[in-house]
């Protein structure tokens, strides 16, 4: 490759690598744009192994799922039922999508954390009958995504910052 070229190469990995960094932020899947990147550069240079590769498929596959149970797990945590757990998924879902239509992107992630909120609340609520207990299992599932959208972001940086590093060298 000439020099020019591996200059485009770096400057769209790097472009991808942070695309995917700032919707990792946003609570987006940017892990797999830098998936994507490493394909790029794979099929370019031959850098990543494969064994990268499929690591890091794995890590987006492993995120992805992790993602769609910590409505669940956050509720289970704090001693709520599987029913709420199963709310707070929907809920999280129904608020996205509304919160989408009202400001896209940054109220795509509030509504996703008012709808997780406001199902598992409603649900132990209507189970415990008691505001305060039913407000402290419903926060687990906000605290969960939270959690869960600061390790995205902080396995798109390493995953990017591995790749670039490599490729740079």
């Amino acid at each position: 490759m000439t020099e020019t070229t591996d200059v485009l190469l770096l400057v769209l990995t790097a472009f991808l690598c942070l695309s995917g960094l700032l919707l990792s932020t946003l609570a987006f899947s940017g892990t797999w744009l830098v998936l994507a990147a490493a394909l790029v550069t794979k099929f370019s240079t031959g850098f990543p192994s494969l064994g990268t590769l499929i690591v890091f498929t794995l890590l987006c596959i492993a995120a992805e799922i992790f993602e769609a149970l910590a409505a669940f797990l956050g509720v289970q945590k704090r001693g709520g039922s599987h029913l709420a757990g199963l709310a707070a998924l929907v809920g999280g879902l129904i608020g996205a999508g509304i919160g989408t239509g009202i400001l896209p992107i940054f109220g795509t992630f509030a509504g996703m954390l008012i709808g997780s909120f406001a199902a598992a609340f409603l649900t132990e609520w209507l189970r415990l009958q008691h505001y305060g207990q039913a407000a402290h299992i419903a926060w687990g599932t906000v605290w969960a995504k939270l959690a869960v959208l600061f390790i995205k972001t902080a396995l798109t940086f390493g995953m990017s910052i591995w790749l670039l590093a490599g490729l740079i060298n």
